[in-house]
């Protein structure tokens, strides 16, 4: 009798054993959707800092959480230049492992000037090889700064060679209520977000454009209410779910994307 309970409980135990080790294995083997972009993807540390947030708050609420797992590494204030230079990109980079994905959102600062005494955070406008050797009066020390194009290119490549999906966002259209009317205006790094994902045949989300039809089906009073009062670039609660659920429509068009396989 005292045999037959021994085995019984070795084999409870090696069962318990066995299904502990497969639920490790299904964690280990869950993707992760990593989010790098500037405060109008996480504000602050994401939780409202302000009444500001970004859209990245709100996208795990789109997805099967259990299947995939949901990184924001979004910083307010950087840009594709600054992201990389001031050592963000490299402890994203090396978490990132085969079959993740990457959704990049930059351009709202990259329009800066190149070595102010705030922030030297601009890169050269375009997608062009273009380069220029600046002094960093932040750093003290000179730099090489390359076009917003270059900058996408080496999030591309970084990502591409880890076995990652890399996915190129355009930037969120700023407050475009003026006089109390809408006015849609052209977005240079939307064009330019653009033109880079379609040269290195990577996926890519008009966000830009999908966010601006929906305004364009708005009152001026509904838009302005998605905006804060401090500025005309940052989204309140409201305004950050709406362009997280326009993300999310950019990803269901994404044919052929496996990152669509683990929304709701």
């Amino acid at each position: 009798m005292k045999s037959t309970k021994i085995k019984i409980s070795l084999i409870l135990f090696s069962a318990f054993i066995i299904f502990s080790s497969c639920i490790v294995l299904r964690q280990e083997n869950k993707p992760t959707l990593f989010l790098i972009g500037d405060s109008t993807v996480k504000n602050g540390k994401g939780k409202g800092d302000g009444s500001l947030w970004g859209w990245g708050s709100f996208i795990a609420d789109f997805f099967s959480t259990d299947q995939i797992t949901i990184e924001n590494d979004a910083l307010g204030g950087t840009s594709s230049r600054t992201f990389q230079t001031n050592g963000l990109w490299e402890p994203v980079l090396a978490k990132i492992k085969k079959g993740d994905f990457v959704i990049m959102q930059f351009g709202h600062n990259d329009g800066s000037p190149l070595d102010d005494t705030a922030r030297a955070r601009g890169t050269i406008k375009g997608i062009g090889m273009e380069s220029k050797e600046i002094y960093n009066p932040i750093k003290k020390k000179q730099e090489v700064v390359y076009t917003y194009g270059w900058y996408l290119r080496k999030f591309i490549s970084d990502i591409k060679a880890k076995g990652a999906t890399p996915i190129v966002c355009s930037p969120i259209p700023r407050n475009p209520v003026k006089d109390d009317k809408v006015v849609l205006a052209d977005d240079s790094y939307a064009n330019w977000a653009a033109e880079v994902a379609k040269a290195e045949k990577v996926d890519f989300i008009p966000l830009n454009q999908l966010i601006k039809d929906k305004y364009s089906a708005l009152s001026a009073e509904v838009v302005k209410s998605y905006f804060t009062e401090k500025d005309h670039t940052h989204t309140n609660e409201a305004g950050a779910k709406v362009n997280a659920a326009a993300v999310v429509t950019g990803i269901k068009a994404l044919k052929g994307n496996k990152l669509r396989n683990y929304l709701k």
